[in-house]
This record gives structure tokens, sequence and C-alpha cells, in this order.
């Protein structure tokens, strides 16, 4: 940023201060290169030392919508309209879509600071009816930053200008990373290094019936019913799934539990949520990713761990699962196509993991949290100028 200008001032809105590290991690850098930045988080959350010890200005309050609690929603409007007077911010940066409608509602249409929403997933724009309800709540002055290709093009094909979108994905620490197996994951399993060992690394998100769901949205009953006809072939193969409920999905987690073990018997493990992610990824043979909606997911980590991939073709995975390239591709809710690329996975393990150090190198340029940080620095500035020139 030019020395001679004064500090942009950004105010980002957030509805978790739970989650959400992508966020909090792109503020993070936004300080360092020298932005003064705001965020809007609920109060209480667990990231909320993270976000003020990396020099983000925290500001206490839930602004996501309660879609069904209307009558809550003119204190929620005042509330950001207040904030957003206090803050006097540059641009207002929000990265859910509740957060951007409140945004939008409350400010209206001729508020003067432009409004960026940066879309973690392209789930809601895959249904048509959320789809243009949030195209229809925005004005000349919002802008929007996919963080997968699918996501920008999807605006496209809505009518949106080009010039209104941008595309950036959320970076990450490269560092916490490494493709050097620990030997942490199969002592914890009580397994040999000689076991070939298939993982799904994901939160277990309960199926949204209004949506239509009948299975979790990261797909556990397809890799489980995958890794049965695995199994068939290879009784030796052992496969683990990391991650628990979200927000208190227990029936859910229980489910997938119970569908695990009469699918797969001892040849399944559960480590539940764990925090230790970076150290157990290269215990894996191979990482599968079976989402049946997805930003870029954690085929990110895998593959910074060196860590042959296999994942659904949906949302951003295609931006860095690239067959024949870096990974393997399969439908979605096909847990045939699923065992089958497993096991092409397993018999060549030279190949594999050829693919997935080319996958290693890609992930690492497109993904260090430095680099997308001064790309959305870049966003910043472009919007502003543009702004300015209209205004002449």
């Amino acid at each position: 940023m030019d020395s001679t200008q004064r500090p942009l001032k950004i105010l980002h809105l957030v509805k978790t201060s739970v989650g959400g590290t992508w966020a909090l991690r792109q503020m993070r850098e936004l300080v360092k290169l020298g932005a003064i930045v705001h965020a809007a988080l609920p109060p209480g959350g667990p990231l909320i030392p993270a976000y003020e010890s990396s020099g983000v200005v925290v500001h206490p309050v839930s602004l996501d919508l309660p879609v069904r609690a209307p009558w809550r929603w003119p204190s929620l409007f005042k509330m950001m309209q207040v904030l957003v007077a206090q803050v006097q911010p540059d641009i207002i940066h929000s990265h859910n879509v509740g957060t951007t409608l409140t945004m939008r509602l409350a400010l209206g249409k001729k508020h003067p600071v432009p409004r960026i929403f940066q879309i973690p997933g392209p789930l809601h724009l895959e249904h048509r009816i959320f789809r243009q309800a949030e195209i229809a709540t925005a004005v000349p002055g919002d802008y929007w930053i996919g963080s997968c290709a699918l996501t920008c093009e999807i605006y496209r094909r809505s009518g949106i200008a080009d010039d209104r979108i941008f595309l950036s994905y959320y970076g990450t620490d490269l560092d916490k990373f490494s493709d050097t197996p620990t030997g942490k994951l199969r002592a914890e399993l009580g397994i040999s290094e000689n076991v070939k060992l298939v993982g799904l690394v994901a939160y277990m998100y309960a199926p949204k019936h209004y949506l239509g769901q009948t299975r979790g949205l990261k797909g556990h009953e397809d890799f489980i019913d995958a890794l049965a006809l695995c199994r068939e072939h290879d009784p030796e193969i052992i496969g683990v799934i990391i991650g628990g409920a979200w927000q208190g999905a227990d029936w859910y987690e229980r489910h997938v539990r119970e569908h695990g073990k009469a699918r797969c018997g001892d040849g399944i493990r559960f480590l539940g949520a764990r925090y230790d992610i970076p150290d157990l990824y290269p215990d894996l043979d191979v990482a599968v990713h079976p989402s049946y909606s997805e930003n870029v997911g954690g085929a990110v980590e895998s593959f910074l761990c060196a860590v042959p991939t296999i994942a659904t073709n949906v949302g951003g995975l295609p931006d860095v699962v690239i067959p024949d390239e870096t990974g393997w591709l399969v439908p979605p809710q096909s847990p045939p196509d699923l065992a089958s690329a497993i096991i092409d996975a397993l018999i060549d393990p030279v190949r594999s993991k050829r693919l997935a150090r080319s996958g290693q190198i890609l992930v690492q340029e497109l993904f260090d949290v430095r680099r997308t940080a001064n790309q959305i620095r870049g966003i910043y500035e472009t919007i502003l100028t543009a702004r300015s020139q209209q205004a002449r």
C-alpha cells in the first residue's frame, strides 16, 4: 500500500466466531499489509482472542439474518447501521449469506460505502430460489468475490457484470502442513504402515431436508458405502473418518457411525473432531472428499500433505483436483465410482504419489494466504478506484 495514502479501513462481517478460520487468516494478513481491519463477530466464540491478537478490532455482535424470526430484523438492522456509522469503513466485506443479507437490507440502495460478498461456497447458488433471492437484494454498489471458479460462473450466468465479480481463493498457512508421515494416526489406530489407509476428513453436516437432501452434505454415507465395496476387493483396506457433528447434529453423527458399523464392521474407525489434522493427513494412503456441494474443501489440505486425493466433481473441487494431472474426480452420490477410484489409487502408489505432488505444487501457488490477501487488497483498490472515477 502506498505510504502516502491513509490505510484502508475495512469492516468484515462473519456469522461465526467458532469456525471460519479462513476469514481470520485473511484478516490477519490484511492487517500485516497495513489495513485497519474491523470484524463483527458473535460474542463469546473461541476464535475471538485470535482475531484480537492478530490486530483486528473486534465488535462482538451477531449480524447473521434470522430468516425465521423477521420480528428481530428491525433491531438487527439498527445495530448494523450504528456499527457502520461508528466504524466509517471504506469497504464492507461480508463472508456469509446471512450477514450479506443483513448488510444489504439494513443499509439500503443508496448507502455510499461499497459492499463485497465473498462467497465461502456455492451451495446457496445451486438452488434457484435462494440464488435469486440473494441476487435480488444487491444494488450497483455491491460486488462479489467467488472463492472458486464455479461461483464466479454462476453469477455471470445470472446476469452479473464481469466488473462486479472477482475470483480469489481463501488462503491457508502453508507452513502448518508437511508431507512427512508422523505415524501418529497409524499408532492411534493400531495399524502398521503396510496397511492401506483411506480417510475422509470433514465435519458431519446433517441433511437439509428443505433442500431435498437425504444424506449429509459431505458424503459420509457414500464414503462408507464405497469403502465397503473396496473391502470386498481387498479386506485389508481400513477406512477412517475424522470429524464430528457440526453445530450439534449429534443424532446425525450417531447415524453415520451406525451406518459405518453395519457396512464395514471393524474396517472403519471414527476419531471424532480433531485439531491436529496436519499431523494426521500424511499417514493416509488416499484422502477422499465425496461432497455433494463444496468450495475446495479439504482437498487443499490433503494436497499440501502430498496425499493422493479423490473428490467429487462439484463446486470448486475441479479447480484443484484435475484428472490425470493431480488426482481423481468422480460423480457425486456414486459409491461405485468412488470405490473404483480408491482401488485405482491404491493399486499404483507410485503414480498416485506423483499426481499428489503435482497437486501439492498447484495448491501451494494458489492458496498461500499471503498471496490471496494481496489479491483481496488489490480488489479493494480496484473497486475504490472505479467508484472514485464514477463520482467525477
